[in-house]
């Protein structure tokens, strides 16, 4: 295992699953943000909301699928279904059904999720556990690398401010892995993961990675960005029924007052735009 690696490991109860591994010689590609205008932006996912829970009731039998010894109604797998989620985006429909991704079934692009989950567990070079034998999360990063062995991706840099995340967010949707506390999986209106002012009071939950698709309120106050009004929209992991209809929100502030707990991955197809 490489010796530089920043890794920080969570529990990971089946409805998470991201650990924050970050490596200097990827982070050395970070777009530092230049001052470019910053606007709201809006990637949608061209598949439905996945659900890694409640796998039996989508017809997934990890026992038959995957050669388990019985059924598991869960997985770790977020970062598996947050990198599916983004690369909707990024590839037509034609270039997903190409790769293996039908974006018109749930079920069938939750099975896609897991393959990444299980290939990204390999490709993670901090740990020796891998699924389907160990169901014990993954990275941003490791998801990432999968896509570009894949050939889905052609490259991908990282955020390390607000500033850079919104401007990787003018060109298309980025992998945000994060600590995930208990008040966030209770979402307040319009699906709010901060709408209780005392989130970080409760307890932590582990790590979970989702899928940021947009930058829905851009908030300047005299040509400084606001991020007590800025919004991000996260696209998660856990079924319609979930905060607005499968989606998250939270502000930036939130964003900031985690950052060094957070990492901010970008996939791109060079000369694509989603």
């Amino acid at each position: 295992m490489p010796t530089d690696l920043t890794i920080r490991t969570y529990d990971s109860p089946p409805h998470l699953g991201r650990h924050q591994v970050l490596d200097p010689r990827s982070l050395a590609y970070r777009r530092p943000y230049d001052g470019q205008p910053l606007r709201a932006t809006n990637w949608e996912p061209r598949i439905p909301v996945l659900n890694q829970q409640q796998l039996v009731a989508q017809g997934i039998y990890t026992s038959r699928d995957y050669g388990l010894d019985e059924d598991v109604d869960a997985l770790s797998s977020c970062t598996g279904n947050a990198g599916t989620a983004l690369l909707s985006i990024l590839l037509s429909k034609e270039r997903a059904a190409a790769a293996g991704l039908n974006t018109d079934d749930a079920a069938a692009a939750e099975h896609f999720a897991i393959g990444l989950y299980a290939d990204a567990t390999s490709r993670d070079e901090w740990s020796d556990a891998t699924w389907p034998t160990q169901d014990v999360g993954s990275s941003g990063l490791g998801i990432t690398k999968v896509l570009r062995d894949r050939g889905l991706v052609d490259q991908y840099g990282h955020a390390t401010s607000a500033e850079e995340l919104c401007a990787l967010l003018q060109t298309g949707p980025v992998l945000m892995g994060a600590p995930w506390y208990a008040a966030f999986s209770s979402p307040g209106v319009a699906g709010f993961i901060d709408a209780d002012a005392d989130w970080a009071e409760s307890p932590l939950e582990g790590g979970h990675e989702v899928c940021v698709t947009a930058l829905e309120d851009v908030a300047m106050v005299d040509g400084v960005l606001d991020p007590t009004r800025t919004v991000l929209r996260i696209r998660n992991s856990w079924g319609s029924s979930w905060g607005d209809h499968g989606d998250g929100r939270l502000y930036l502030s939130t964003y900031l007052a985690l950052r060094e707990q957070i990492d901010i991955v970008q996939p791109r197809r060079d000369g694509d735009t989603p």
